[in-house]
């Protein structure tokens, strides 16, 4: 098992519109139709070749992009050692309709998410059942010269704007509720992955690897938790300050949803957001609360699912596919597997399927 940061098809943050992306396809179009109105003048003979070459390559990148690698979302949660479950998850294997987005630009939307709520179960119940509304809400509509970009600033209006949700309803109980949650959310727009998260927990993708012959855990997602210098830095900047690890001793992430008395301290509701495009190599997304990396590497969470899904004496009920069974199986073991181990924390599984 390889792990590793995927190369070039895995960023930490959205690149340029590229030639492959619908995006940057409208702002060609829409800058052809500019510079006709103006009477550019006439392209010499080279431009005119590597137009037509350029032309070829968004043609073959547009057919290959046709194909939308199918997305479907599998989930288990085990309560552990805590009194109650303060987890809550979201799998939405289909929001197109209820996004509307520009048809010309964007096939299909999916959502999937982890909620690990601390100090109670609002602030996760809370996000579990707003976020995706609000993102739904604000998802680009008509003409959109950049997906990726639009995209992303959707995502962060969605996370500011649910926060402020959140901390109002909080504030305004008495006592005020002190309920916090991280937030893993992966939107699938197309064959493009956006991850946004806030806290610990985690998205790891399973991709092949065709020169190693074996399976990689690649990291979706970045970790916010208040150690890290540029965390700390700004935790610090804000009045606050860090304990054993903790802001002011006490909270073990430092961006999170909710948690308002720590948001005068440095702790941030932005999340980072990274974008991933699907390959035909990758096999499935595993999206899990800390109560699993607790007790398992990433690597080994992948290959622990890997031989359930090879597992052949898993039984089926009877209408049900036995891709499904083996998922739903898998997402079971793993969680059992978690607490076994000796993970004290509430743990949720989740596994999101590529068909190809």
């Amino acid at each position: 098992m390889a792990s590793g940061s995927g190369g070039p098809l895995l960023f930490d943050d959205l690149p340029p519109a590229s030639s492959g992306d619908s995006g940057s396809l409208a702002t060609s179009i829409s800058q052809m139709v500019k510079n006709d109105g103006k009477g550019a003048k006439r392209k010499t003979s080279e431009e005119e070749e590597k137009n037509g070459s350029e032309e070829l390559v968004e043609k073959k990148v547009c057919k290959a992009s046709s194909v939308i690698f199918g997305l479907k979302g599998y989930v288990a949660e085990r309560k552990g050692e805590r009194e109650e479950m303060q987890d809550a998850h979201v799998i939405l294997n289909d929001i197109t309709e209820e996004c509307r987005p520009p048809s010309s630009l964007i096939t299909r939307v999916s959502y999937f998410a982890v909620f690990d709520g601390h100090g109670g179960i609002r602030a996760s119940k809370f996000a579990a059942q707003n976020l995706h509304q609000n993102l739904i809400r604000k998802f680009p509509k008509g003409d959109v010269i950049s997906v990726e970009k639009t995209v992303k600033r959707c995502l962060l209006d969605t996370f500011k704007h649910t926060d402020e949700e959140f901390l109002k309803q909080a504030s305004s109980q008495k006592p005020a509720w002190k309920d916090g949650s991280t937030a893993t959310c992966v939107l699938a727009v197309d064959n493009i992955l956006y991850i946004a998260n806030l806290g610990d927990s985690r998205a790891i993708l399973c991709r092949y690897n065709e020169e190693s012959q074996k399976h990689a855990a690649l990291s979706l997602s970045k970790e916010h938790n208040p150690t890290q210098y540029e965390e700390r830095m700004r935790i610090q900047k804000a009045g606050g300050n860090v304990r054993d690890g903790r802001v002011l001793g006490v909270l073990e992430v430092s961006r999170s949803i909710g948690d308002g008395q720590y948001k005068r301290c440095g702790v941030t509701s932005v999340p980072d957001i990274r974008r991933c495009q699907l390959t035909p190599n990758d096999r499935f997304i595993l999206l899990a609360c800390d109560g699993l990396f607790k007790v398992f590497t990433p690597e080994e969470a992948v290959n622990f699912i890997l031989s359930c899904l090879e597992d052949e004496k898993i039984q089926t009920r009877e209408g049900k596919p036995a891709v499904d069974a083996r998922y739903e199986a898998a997402c079971n073991r793993l969680a059992n597997k978690a607490v076994q181990r000796g993970s004290a924390d509430n743990v949720t599984v989740m596994v999101v399927r590529i068909g190809h």
